[in-house]
């Protein structure tokens, strides 16, 4: 059996990781034990960043419908617990997303869910 050498595929390897690295600062580009370890933590910060996106995203639009609430008199706890109590399968997303472009349709269902109101205690 003829011998294998490893050249070319340690060689394309090591291209891929410098060509991820593109842009870093000193050794962390050109170097490719420091490239490597330079994706690595890249990778590690960007699953961690996106889960901190997704928490900062959800809390701002709970901020924009509590606003929109609390101008309509209405708590935001009362509002999200109509909304459940009445069926109404909206998400905090869709709602932040209809303030914005249609405010006249979150009111609609804004007045909607406060005013069919289903009694929640059974008769004793």
């Amino acid at each position: 059996m003829p011998r294998v050498k490893s050249g070319p595929s340690s060689r394309a390897r090591h291209k891929r990781a410098l060509k991820q690295t593109k842009g870093y600062k000193h050794g962390r580009k050109n170097i490719y034990r420091h490239a490597k370890q330079a994706i690595i933590k890249a990778k590690a910060h960007s699953k961690r960043s996106t889960k901190t996106k997704k928490r900062q995203r959800r809390s701002l639009w709970i901020v924009r419908i509590n606003a929109a609430c609390q101008a309509s008199g209405v708590k935001y706890s009362h509002f999200i617990k109509a909304l459940c109590r009445n069926k109404m399968d909206y998400n905090r997303k869709q709602l932040s997303d209809m303030l914005q472009e249609d405010p006249q349709a979150f009111d609609e269902i804004l007045k909607k869910a406060m005013s069919d109101k289903v009694s929640t205690k059974s008769p004793k």
